[in-house]
């Protein structure tokens, strides 16, 4: 089950019981309800305990139901746990849904990244690039000459060398022999593979801040799960689905700097 997957069948199960009048006032759901938005409900990595997905769904319809946010959050959760492709959902705190999905999450995310075209690339213009993230920053104090700074402090080039990273993993992986493979996703299991994990799941939170962050997770998963072998290690499993891991992080920056109207460089 992919995110998109889980928020549509969360997004449901609230439709389901406000139908069934187990949620109060809140009547019958047939478009995003007052506590959802246009694009479907919000799903975000838990900051404690081991659960895949977190949702606070269920505090914002306890006003529109008149009921508590926890009562509103067991209705849910109940209904939850009978969708296939959802291992478990537990409810903690004042009513947050915490989720657990079936074996093969990770494998559906990349597998449901790399499934599109290839996103499209512009030319090289550094002009041109650093006007659009400027723009799309919109941080004043950002000028062009500290975004044309090729270092780590800025966040233009940390996101473009990211990319470029991707590309030439794949680039390397090919002339080692060995390619991504998505159905090897189980196996990443490092803390810095399993952020940048769930950063690409978070498909509702976008522009720079975002593929900030994508960069940065992409770069540490690279330093301490590395996906090509050292030395005389031979490529294996685990280094498959790291390089799908990285494919899809390529792919989804590449994506978000072409909508921001900034090329996504192969080499730099």
């Amino acid at each position: 089950m992919t995110p998109t997957q889980l928020s549509d069948a969360v997004l449901r199960s609230v439709r389901d019981a406000a139908a069934s009048g187990a949620l109060g006032e809140l009547g019958e759901v047939t478009g995003p309800d007052p506590g959802t938005p246009a694009d479907g409900v919000r799903l975000r990595r838990p900051p404690h305990g081991d659960a895949d997905w977190a949702t606070g769904i269920a505090l914002r319809l306890a006003g529109p139901a008149r009921l508590p946010a926890r009562g509103v959050a067991e209705v849910v959760a109940e209904r939850l746990r009978d969708v296939p492709g959802v291992a478990s959902v537990d409810v903690a705190g004042p009513g947050f849904l915490n989720i657990r999905l079936a074996p093969g999450a990770a494998t559906a995310l990349l597998a449901d990244i790399l499934a599109g075209p290839a996103p499209s690339v512009l030319p090289e213009d550094p002009a041109r690039d650093i006007r659009a993230w400027a723009a799309a920053s919109g941080d004043r104090a950002v000028t062009p000459a500290a975004l044309l700074v090729q270092r780590a402090e800025n966040p233009l080039f940390r996101v473009r060398y990211a990319h470029a990273r991707t590309r030439a993993l794949l680039r390397g992986a090919s002339a080692l022999g060995f390619a991504p493979d998505t159905a090897e996703a189980a196996l990443l299991e490092a803390p810095a593979e399993l952020r940048l994990l769930a950063l690409l799941g978070e498909r509702h939170s976008g522009g720079v801040g975002r593929l900030t962050g994508l960069a940065d997770a992409l770069l540490d998963a690279d330093e301490h799960a590395p996906v090509l072998p050292l030395g005389p290690e031979k490529p294996g499993a685990v280094h498959r689905a790291r390089l799908a891991l990285a494919q899809a992080t390529g792919t989804v920056l590449a994506d978000g700097l072409f909508r921001l109207g900034i090329g996504a460089p192969d080499h730099l």
